[in-house]
């Protein structure tokens, strides 16, 4: 699987060579590798579109609290709802997409079960609502090859998008250290 992380404040004329670069990259992977992806606006939409027109097989990550998906942020059910359609498979993995450190947790759950790591990034350092930087060091750490791709046109906006009501903290209870699962139609466990 080849996964990706990056900023959350692309501009909206970025999203096309983000794309394009993102298409380009997967379509260069040997035959059967997937795509990965957690489920939201922005990056990860573009990410989608791009392993579809690559022919890549998408996995998309829901939140989940026990095993059912938890409520996403108003401003991701659109995106979301896209990638589910553009979707293979979907895992469920238990976080609170209101809580960044859950975010953040979730997200290195996809780099330790990636085979490649794409991280759509500037170079700038981690702050207060981007982890993309951690998220590098993080993979890099445990051995997981990351490609940069930043390409001539990508820029930002300068302001991370976050959900109403996204806040720093612990974890909702029962939303960590439970077994994520992949999950079909009717709920059936995919795992094999």
């Amino acid at each position: 699987m080849i996964a990706v992380v990056g900023h959350t404040d692309l501009t909206e004329d970025a999203h096309g060579v983000v794309r394009a670069a993102l298409r380009t990259r997967l379509a260069q992977a040997p035959a059967g590798t997937g795509a990965l992806v957690r489920a939201g606006r922005g990056l990860p939409q573009v990410y989608g579109r791009a392993a579809r027109e690559a022919g890549r097989p998408l996995t998309v990550v829901l939140p989940a609290e026990g095993a059912v998906p938890a409520p996403l942020p108003a401003a991701d059910r659109a995106a979301a709802g896209e990638l589910l359609l553009l979707a293979e498979q979907v895992r469920l993995l238990p976080y609170d997409p209101a809580v960044r450190d859950t975010v953040v947790a979730a997200d290195e759950r996809l780099v330790g079960a990636a085979r490649t790591l794409l991280a759509v990034w500037d170079g700038s350092p981690s702050d207060g609502s981007d982890a993309t930087a951690h998220l590098v060091a993080y993979a890099r750490a445990r051995s997981v090859p990351v490609e940069v791709v930043w390409p001539a046109g990508a820029a930002r906006s300068g302001r991370a998008e976050r959900a109403p009501g996204v806040r720093r903290g612990r974890p909702a209870a029962g939303l960590v250290g439970r077994r994520p699962g992949t999950y079909g139609p009717g709920g059936r466990d995919l795992r094999p």
